[in-house]
């Protein structure tokens, strides 16, 4: 698609309308072959490129003004192999299509809880959700994948990184594998048998019990039994709770949920279905959510203070829209107790839980971004809430990236950066793989 054909327009966006970027192409690949004939082409023809699946880099950057984007998003395939527990997917696949096909063959993999994000962006960043304490990150479940890399003669190539070939690339994709040393274009995943789960929903309304349900569940979610994980998502007028618990009961997760649930009168709600319809049934079409956003991420080492919470429930009592929110994930569990064989490049195993101011404002298909009045106030907004918890909290996520902050290579990464860009030199050494904070083999 270039720019004047009809479907131009629509080829360009992401999911963010925040960014309305102008590349001079967009190409869509339909196997690992076009994939390696467009890296050669732009490389050739001095055409800087960028590197897209899901359309989901919440700060723009798998698109940009002029260049090549090439799109992986028709990638879908899925080959599940029941013996061995493990399924090879294309790039193409979103998390929702991924937690669909293992559903069906009776298993499941850990994903992020937004189904239309790509499921090879989520995993080369980490990738964590409500299996996440008790199969470990995405990333951790990655055995395998075949990336295209750069050649030594200006064009490109296929290699495969797993523990017996490129180990170290295996490595570094496990968690910064966004962008920065190829394209991948096939993931081979450790599956799990899961059957069905527990979906446990609890509202508390208005923000009167956000500071004694919050503080419960800091205390409790991140050590809780490993099967289940929950997160919090605060917005103007409720207070959510969400948890899954895999092979167990709805007493045992009512059970493990008490502290929690024993905080004033939430409304609550326990499914017992299968995963894969539980994962479909809290999808939100796109359509329905808001145009533009805005994201930071933290994360959290050491239980909020009480003036830490005052400072989430201030920000969200003055949100300057609905779709503004507060979002936490519980770690602990397999993730903290065990990295893959062989390791992994995510640096934050350690933390109790993610958490992450956002806002939304604005209409699919109204204004632009540029000519919201709402834009401005709600990046103020962000921004001054996330500054606000900087003594609270450390670290960031690559996958929600903190667009313009200082030393951010050691806050996604801590102290995997040298090696990664020691893997960055050996893989992309002229830096064919680059956007705005792609890690470079000289620290520049």
């Amino acid at each position: 698609m270039r720019p004047g054909d009809s479907g131009y327009d629509a080829a360009r966006m992401g999911y963010n309308h925040l960014f309305a970027p102008q590349p001079d192409a967009v190409v869509f690949c339909a196997d690992t072959q076009e994939v390696v004939d467009a890296v050669s082409w732009a490389r050739r023809s001095g055409v800087p490129l960028r590197v897209r699946s899901g359309r989901h880099c919440l700060e723009g950057w798998s698109a940009a003004d002029e260049g090549l984007v090439i799109d992986v998003s028709r990638m879908k395939s899925a080959m599940i192999d029941a013996a061995s527990q493990t399924a090879t997917v294309g790039a193409g696949l979103t998390q929702l299509e991924m937690v669909t096909a293992l559903g069906a063959a009776g298993f499941a993999a850990p994903t992020g809880t937004e189904g239309t994000v790509g499921l090879v962006g989520a995993t080369l960043g980490g990738g964590f959700g409500l299996l996440t304490r008790r199969y470990g990150m995405a990333s951790d479940n990655l055995l395998a994948a075949e990336v295209v890399v750069a050649s030594t003669d200006g064009g490109a190539t296929t290699v495969i990184a797993d523990e017996q070939n490129n180990p170290d690339l295996l490595w570094a994709l496990r968690g910064a594998g966004n962008g920065n040393f190829g394209i991948v274009t096939s993931l081979t995943y450790r599956i799990h048998p899961v059957t069905h789960a527990i979906h446990v929903v609890a509202t508390w309304p208005g923000l009167e019990q956000l500071s004694p349900a919050f503080d419960a569940w800091q205390r409790s979610a991140p050590h809780a039994d490993d099967r289940l994980t929950s997160q919090l998502e605060i917005r103007p007028d409720k207070v959510v709770l969400v948890a899954v618990l895999v092979d167990g009961s709805s007493a045992e997760a009512q059970q493990i949920l008490a502290p929690i649930l024993a905080v004033g009168k939430p409304q609550v709600l326990t499914d017992d279905a299968r995963w894969a319809d539980v994962y479909a049934g809290f999808q939100i079409p796109p359509a329905d959510e808001a145009a533009n956003w805005k994201f930071l991420s933290q994360f959290v080492y050491a239980p909020y203070p009480p003036q830490a919470i005052d400072l989430v429930a201030s920000f969200m009592a003055k949100a300057p829209t609905p779709d503004c929110n507060y979002f936490t994930n519980a770690f602990g569990g397999t993730v903290r107790a065990s990295e893959p064989p062989g390791g992994s490049a995510f640096a934050h195993r350690d933390a109790l839980f993610y958490a992450e101011p956002g806002a939304g404002w604005g209409v699919r298909g109204g204004i632009p971004a540029a000519d919201d009045p709402l834009t401005d106030e709600c990046l103020r907004w962000c921004a001054e809430f996330g500054e606000a918890l900087q003594p609270y909290v450390s670290g960031a996520y690559v996958n929600v990236p903190n667009a313009g902050m200082p030393e951010w290579e050691s806050a996604y990464w801590g102290d995997n950066v040298e090696r990664l860009r020691a893997i960055k030199a050996k893989y992309d050494p002229q830096n064919v793989f680059a956007f705005e904070q792609s890690l470079s083999a000289d620290g520049g």
